[in-house]
């Protein structure tokens, strides 16, 4: 209609989740293209529980690009913002430039797509989580917000190797499921993508606890911390080079096959050892606190009460904590009782209060478009 025509403004909105990595990606061989020392493997979570939210919008009334995030105006200038957007503007330039100025295809949003290159651009972007949950809120915001992009510009093409330039883990949040993100063997990066290796129907049964403990930002970024990791951790490049190519098949098999046992010790075995590397990092790195290691021998004691791995995820290890609702958000947990030989067995000296909440998930799928234009967190005049 005229109104459209006339403000000539395009939206786009978009979810996409968090991952978290069973076979962790730490360290950097190129510090401005993110290209990884070793290939990683993470699971995606569910949206239901955690989402980043992206609107971008494109107008010929926007002065300057804008960015906001939670409703505060942020800083568009980042570098890894910047990096996203021109990776997608160059995209959607070449795909132009290669398609004839929009064939019969999809005359209306190649139009679109053709209109808004040159014009300024305004993001807003939310996560229905706490930033201080500590899961990798930077993976779901570049995800989300290159999905946005693209949508924006009209591109369908393989995204993960620009969600990378923003932040490395968010290339793989551009799947669902069970995702690999591979090292590469290119210097310019063209090669470090990510592949979904399963889809979360694979594996519907499978839980994810994730035990918020504090609010406190890391001790140590990742980016400086790795940095560091690479330049004095021999454990680290061993790590690299050696273990991770093999425990990245055996972890594939075991994804496969859905052996929970094998899945489990070797996501514990990894987390493990990316701490010793941290430990072998000069001067070294402390990620997990007292309340962690406290969790990790609960968690010890509890499989070895059973006799096998019931947790590292689980819903039985959540039941016995979910004594008070509110403390269990997410995905609804049935109360069980708890025989007294377990908890004499597993909780030697409780912590109350060490846990703040325990949120409750399970594997969930990649980027969504978010059809109903009342979802879109930019109005009509594009601002918030």
């Amino acid at each position: 209609g005229g109104m459209a025509a006339e403000r000539a403004m395009a939206m786009a909105t978009c979810t996409a989740p968090v991952n978290i990595a069973v076979i962790k990606y730490w360290g950097k061989r190129d510090t401005d293209l993110i290209l990884p020392i070793n290939s990683s493997l993470s699971v995606t979570l569910h949206q239901d529980q955690l989402k980043t939210t992206t609107t971008a919008a494109a107008s010929r009334d926007f002065t300057e690009d804008r960015l906001w995030l939670n409703g505060k105006e942020a800083d568009v200038g980042h570098p890894r913002v910047q990096a996203c957007l021109r990776e997608v503007r160059r995209l959607a330039r070449k795909r132009r430039g290669g398609s004839g100025g929009g064939s019969g295809s999809g005359g209306g949003s190649e139009d679109t797509a053709a209109l808004s290159l040159s014009y300024k651009i305004h993001i807003a972007s939310e996560n229905n989580f706490p930033t201080a949950a500590g899961l990798a809120s930077s993976a779901a915001g570049y995800a989300c917000l290159v999905s946005a992009l693209a949508r924006l510009y009209g591109l369908e093409e393989e995204l993960s190797e620009v969600a990378r330039r923003g932040s490395g883990s968010a290339c793989r949040s551009m799947f669902g499921g069970f995702v690999q993100w591979q090292r590469g063997e290119r210097p310019d990066g063209t090669d470090s993508l990510a592949l979904q290796v399963a889809p979360e129907t694979h594996w519907p049964e499978l839980r994810v606890l994730v035990l918020v403990v504090s609010g406190e930002k890391k001790p140590v970024g990742s980016t400086a911390g790795m940095q560091t990791s690479v330049e004095t951790s021999p454990l680290l490049k061993h790590r690299a080079e050696v273990v991770v190519p093999e425990r990245l098949a055996q972890m594939m098999r075991h994804i496969q096959e859905r052996d929970f046992e094998g899945f489990g010790q070797l996501a514990m075995r990894d987390s493990n050892q990316f701490h010793a590397t941290c430990l072998d990092t000069f001067p070294p790195i402390f990620y997990l606190t007292d309340v962690s290691r406290h969790i990790i021998a609960l968690a010890h004691r509890y499989n070895a009460h059973h006799g096998h791995t019931k947790v590292p995820a689980g819903r039985r290890g959540c039941r016995g904590l979910a004594r008070v609702p509110a403390f269990v958000r997410g995905l609804p947990v049935g109360a069980a009782a708890l025989p007294q030989e377990l908890l004499a067995a597993v909780v030697t000296a409780p912590l109350p209060g060490a846990v703040r909440y325990i949120l409750h998930t399970k594997p969930g799928p990649g980027p969504q478009l978010v059809d109903d234009p009342s979802q879109h967190l930019l109005g009509p005049d594009g601002l918030p």
